[in-house]
């Protein structure tokens, strides 16, 4: 199982403009590309990448529609209060996200 580890909603350090491009074109290419992660998991700012007014929510119901799955932080939306903005992926908590994390071959964080 591949699993990807999405920690924010932008892609590495320095500049944030930057950051949120190359996350958008990270999540567009995941759609074009093989393999396609088994499991996404969002985290942190991450979850507001599922959020309503993200400009990824086509790429994320891309890859559900290509059978990925897509876990959200319950944690953390509720800290960013999105839970009631979630437009893509389902709720966990961190005992499914940690089983998740444990089961997989392969965990690929950003």
């Amino acid at each position: 199982m591949l699993v990807e580890a999405i920690s924010s909603d932008r892609m590495g350090r320095g500049d944030e403009q930057l950051g949120e491009v190359l996350m958008r074109s990270h999540l567009h290419t995941l759609t074009e590309v093989t393999p396609t992660p088994d499991v996404l998991i969002l985290f942190n700012s991450g979850v507001k990448l599922a959020v309503e007014g993200s400009p990824v929510l086509d790429d994320l119901r891309a890859l559900g529609e290509k059978g990925a799955t897509i876990l959200l932080c319950g944690t953390c939306l509720g800290h960013f209060a999105l839970k009631e903005k979630v437009a893509v992926g389902e709720i966990s908590n961190m005992y499914a996200i940690s089983e998740t994390l444990l089961k997989a071959d392969t965990v690929v964080n950003l």
